[in-house]
């Protein structure tokens, strides 16, 4: 494999500009800049979550996930290119009813936390959350494929299921909101 990266400080981008894939410049604060880096960032996040001891296949779904959302930043990088599919979102749908089914129903508002993996995967759920606004903000201004969008809603769902999941795996309940009068009641 040839080195892709071989000059990291550029300095290209003193001028507030930022390369993409295709050689065009753009400033650093275009819509699609800020769904990139948010989808970067959601990978770190899932990155960190991958230091947490975990089940062997949440491990597996996770670094799968991982290689979906660098191929994301491609799609992302490189107007007019596509890299997600709807067979990765479809991966999604099923891993959620996998997690989900080893789960009791949920019948009230759970706050994060609960153990420090699920701490973890509910910060990839709000990160998760905010990059799919920002695809949809660009998808205001320039064309997006579906699939983007759908891949970062379903996944924002699976952190949400896999939060729940670890805790009861690591023996922890979930942490039941609950209202202010019943606050105030105890």
């Amino acid at each position: 494999m040839a080195n892709r990266l071989s000059v990291i400080a550029t300095r290209t981008g003193d001028d507030g500009t930022t390369g993409l894939g295709d050689g065009s410049r753009i400033p650093k604060d275009a819509p699609r800049i800020a769904a990139l880096g948010d989808v970067d960032e959601l990978n770190s996040v899932i990155g960190l979550l991958l230091t947490e001891t975990l089940p062997d296949d949440v491990s597996a779904d996770l670094l799968t996930i991982q290689h979906d959302l660098f191929d994301m930043g491609a799609e992302l990088c490189i107007p007019g290119h596509a890299a997600i599919t709807q067979a990765q979102v479809a991966y999604l749908d099923a891993r959620l009813a996998h997690y989900n089914a080893a789960l009791p129903p949920l019948r009230e508002f759970i706050l994060p936390g609960g153990s420090r993996p699920a701490a973890v995967a509910h910060m990839a759920r709000t990160v998760a959350r905010r990059a799919e606004r920002a695809v949809v903000a660009l998808a205001g201004v320039e064309s997006v494929n579906a699939p983007i969008r759908q891949y970062l809603n379903r996944l924002s769902d699976l952190m949400f299921v896999l939060a729940r999941f670890l805790n009861k795996a690591t023996g922890k309940g979930d942490i039941f909101w609950s209202s202010p009068v019943a606050r105030k009641a105890t």
